[in-house]
């Protein structure tokens, strides 16, 4: 994802595109996994926690992340690339790799429709699959 491209996304969510923004948004969009606090506190040393956390807070209220909890009690971080902030378009399944604990995204796999009872109000969607990915399932056949 280029630079402008981040702005763009920034800007359509009504977040000012501010330098540590970018890198933040830069970072998880350069990851085809979902990303922890740690993850991105490695990957971007230049920011302190405080700045990474206080960022991501402002990312999910402004509906530009996705917050996905793998089960483990770790939280994870993705880009949210809908266009429409009342209906998620890119929501999907995600799958926890029993093994290597790694979190997959699965973008081909659209979360299913549930249906709530009267009066329940849904606000977010967690779809996490458990198993064995293809790579550590090959570990175990041989």
């Amino acid at each position: 994802m280029t630079e402008d491209t981040i702005i763009s996304l920034l800007t359509r969510h009504g977040v000012k595109p501010t330098a540590n923004r970018l890198l933040i948004a830069g970072a998880l969009a350069a990851e085809s996994y979902p990303m922890s606090m740690k993850e991105l506190e490695v990957k971007l040393q230049t920011i302190d926690k405080s700045g990474i956390f206080r960022t991501l807070t402002l990312f999910r209220n402004h509906h530009l992340v996705h917050q996905v909890e793998d089960g483990n009690d770790v939280v994870r971080y993705e880009l949210c690339l809908s266009h429409n902030e009342d209906h998620d378009e890119d929501m999907h399944v995600h799958f926890y790799c029993e093994h290597c604990h790694r979190t997959y995204c699965l973008s081909d796999i659209p979360v299913p429709k549930v249906q709530l009872p009267e009066d329940y109000v849904l606000q977010t969607v967690n779809f996490m699959v458990k198993g064995l990915c293809p790579q550590c399932s090959r570990k175990k056949l041989l």
